[in-house]
């Protein structure tokens, strides 16, 4: 689980007034840029009028017994963080999101979270901010656990506003806001999906790691295992940038076909050494910015069977090209299934708190091309040690490999979280590079 504090979405001159709990349920996917699916969303309101501030975004604990302490977390984190941002809300709002379950209704939904909802007012009211709302939106209809008039909250709900057709709504457009379709469909195109072709993806990664795992204990040879992979990497960015513009769905599949299976492994594993994933960083602006988050997507999604710890890496590129382009909900997304996957993946854990701190990522992306000025002299010397790297390639799976089980994470002294950093000892050593 991976607190989301969000910054506001709408300019100051932006005054849109929200009148009641109808507006304050159509306006959560104009808020976050997406609808949260199986989530616990809080949003800080300031002043008199209610000005909306950071917010907050948490999957919903599937344990009871989990939800006092999540309760607490969540509020202090909401609270104090607005206050580090130097302003302590006035009151909140929060949202309950959850389908029901099978052979549950919405208005069941609604009174199982009740518990939930009560624990986060209390915990609100603990540290002296109001909830001044809490709502659930379940089946497509909202439910208030404040209001008590059933005149406007009625105890069987009532429905959601069609979409685009309310004041927020136009408001948003105007603003340029997008709601980018559920946070489940956001997570889908960076999940692996249950397919056939995926045992064939698993026989290459474990091909790639009996050819480049033993090379990665040897300085040199590992300079070469990255050249090899970021030369790889350009190329696949530049053929996903010739290929035509499709639909999000369509446009996945599209990529997926335009990169082999011994492709995607080879760079999945060489992304795994922190300055090859690092120096992969530097594609996060102008026209190779699309392809390159295309690519990390992809990536992420060819992370099958015991390698999924492996998209971390993948992941993290993903949502820094997402937030380095502007769009933050979806690095938020990004981030948050990085961390999900290694709750210590430190450049992910840096990039999700700068994102979320509303920071300028202009900061970063100076200092990559810095580093990226530094090695221009020495391409020449870059070229060369590439164009002699091919025993560094990923061989066909079938085609001489050893027993997959001796590369696999986990598997062996050759195991990936041992692969990276030759000497380095501890966690701090892994694959992941941290």
């Amino acid at each position: 689980m991976n607190k989301q504090p969000e910054p506001t979405g709408f300019s100051e001159e932006q005054q849109i007034t929200l009148r009641g709990p109808a507006d304050l349920a159509d306006a959560l996917p104009y808020l976050m840029g997406f609808h949260p699916n199986d989530s616990v969303v809080m949003v800080a309101l300031h002043g008199g009028r209610g000005r909306f501030g950071g917010r907050l975004r948490l999957g919903i604990p599937q344990s009871e017994s989990e939800w006092p302490a999540v309760a607490e977390q969540l509020a202090e984190c909401l609270i104090k963080g607005s206050e580090r941002r130097g302003s302590r809300p006035d009151a909140v709002v929060v949202y309950l999101c959850q389908d029901p379950a099978d052979g549950e209704t919405g208005n069941r939904t609604m009174e199982r979270l009740r518990p939930f909802a009560q624990r986060l007012r209390t915990a609100c009211g603990a540290l002296d901010v109001p909830v001044l709302e809490a709502l659930c939106v379940s089946d497509n209809r909202y439910w208030s656990y404040v209001c008590p008039d059933s005149r406007c909250c009625p105890a069987e709900g009532k429905p959601l506003a069609m979409p685009g057709t309310s004041v927020m709504a136009a408001a948003a457009t105007y603003a340029g806001i997008q709601v980018r379709g559920s946070l489940r469909e956001m997570e889908a195109r960076l999940t692996p999906a249950a397919r056939p072709s995926n045992d064939a993806q698993l026989g290459a990664l474990d091909s790639a790691g009996s050819a480049m795992v033993p090379l990665l204990f040897d300085e040199e040879r590992r300079k070469e295992v990255s050249d090899a992979t970021l030369e790889l990497a350009g190329r696949l960015v530049e053929r996903l940038g010739r290929a035509p513009a499709a639909g999000p769905s369509l446009a996945d599949i599209n990529d997926d076909r335009l990169i082999s299976d011994e492709e995607a492994a080879s760079v999945i594993l060489g992304l795994q050494d922190r300055e090859t994933r690092d120096k992969a960083a530097e594609w996060m602006e102008g026209p190779e910015a699309h392809s390159a988050l295309r690519l990390w997507r992809a990536l992420a999604r060819r992370c099958v069977g015991p390698y999924v710890e492996h998209a971390a890496a993948p992941l993290t590129l993903a949502g820094w090209v997402s937030w380095s382009t502007g769009d933050e909900p979806a690095a938020r997304v990004a981030l948050a299934l990085a961390l999900r996957i290694d709750p210590h993946y430190t450049f992910a854990q840096l990039l999700h708190e700068a994102c979320n701190q509303g920071l300028d990522p202009e900061t970063l992306r100076r200092c990559l091309r810095g580093e990226r000025g530094t090695r221009a002299p020495q391409r020449g010397r870059g070229t060369e040690r590439v164009a002699g790297a091919r025993s560094v390639r990923v061989r066909p799976a079938g085609r001489g490999r050893t027993r997959p089980g001796s590369t696999r994470p986990g598997h062996g002294a050759a195991g990936r979280r041992r692969a990276t950093r030759p000497g380095a000892q501890g966690r701090r050593g892994s694959a992941t590079g941290r």
